[in-house]
């Protein structure tokens, strides 16, 4: 699997959008709640992770308590909705508290990797020459191998749990960033705009800051948003081979493993943490599809 989502790949969303114009964030917007489709993923991630956060005060049953006389109960059961997993426990309440770990662990490292990888870029993109060569060359050493490799390559030197996850899902998420980021900063040094700042003597730091992030960030965003799902999909994946969340704490990619000996017995009960994945990666991958064209469409 490769970290560059089908649907927003890097040279397709690395060409800077000229973002000069005050109303520029209000026309994406305006063309962002146009997308029916988009809205309603929006809508439904907002639902899942207000549900996982709040998941305390939903009176839902303890999604540790297990019971041997209750174990791979049906969708319907008295008192579990969702059914039980192999030891008893509410289906509906592991779901829930799950999206806590798998949102978290999904997300989280696309967001470190965005700004360490949008910093590296944009200094490359930037300076040019030597620095370039260096930064770009280190990230180009990544590439050299699959992000599944990559990424249980190096939970498995780290160990099991989620910090561990973080940091190896994070590292496999910085070189593509970096990529897209360096690719629009290099696009935006060459316009006059640039060449103007410099002659009127504004140093490096200020026209980054000033003219260059403002002007890149959109791309490398809206690109980053399309990794989420890809995130996710890797954090579930090292659960399940036991690299990643530990148990008995819920988690998709975990409950997945867990319940994977009682497919036979129970399908669809079994079958629940993976529609999850499906369905939040899905409306992730959407998600990013509306943003990219809400950013790219000019009025």
């Amino acid at each position: 699997m490769s970290v560059t989502s089908p649907a927003a790949s890097p040279a397709a969303i690395a060409a800077p959008v000229v973002q000069s114009a005050p109303g520029y964030w209000s026309g994406v917007t305006r063309r962002f709640l146009r997308d029916r489709l988009a809205v309603t993923c929006l809508v439904i991630l907002t639902a899942l992770i207000l549900a996982a956060i709040f998941a305390p005060y939903l009176g839902l049953a303890d999604p540790y308590k297990a019971s041997m006389i209750r174990r791979l109960k049906p969708i319907g059961f008295d008192g579990h909705p969702l059914g039980t997993d192999e030891q008893g426990r509410d289906m509906l309440a592991r779901l829930i508290y799950g999206g806590r770990l798998t949102l978290f662990v999904g997300l989280m490292p696309v967001v470190f990797a965005f700004f360490i990888g949008s910093a590296l870029g944009i200094i490359a993109g930037y300076a040019g020459g030597w620095l370039n060569t260096v930064i770009m060359r280190t990230v180009d050493v990544f590439f050299a191998f699959p992000s599944v490799l990559l990424a249980i390559a190096i939970s498995s030197a780290l160990g099991a749990g989620i910090v561990n996850s973080l940091v190896s899902l994070t590292i496999v998420f910085i070189p593509p960033i970096a990529r897209v980021a360096e690719s629009a900063t290099a696009s935006v040094r060459s316009l006059d705009y640039i060449d103007a700042a410099r002659a009127s003597g504004g140093g490096a730091l200020t026209i980054i800051r000033a003219h260059v992030i403002s002007n890149v960030i959109g791309p490398i965003f809206v690109y980053a948003t399309s990794l989420t799902s890809v995130c996710m999909i890797l954090a579930a994946g090292l659960s399940f081979l036991g690299i990643g969340v530990r148990p008995p704490e819920p988690e998709w990619g975990l409950m997945l493993n867990t319940l994977r000996t009682a497919i036979y017995v129970n399908p669809y009960v079994a079958a629940l943490p993976g529609l999850m994945i499906f369905a939040t990666s899905l409306c992730l991958n959407l998600l990013s599809d509306g943003l990219r064209s809400a950013m790219n469409v000019k009025d």
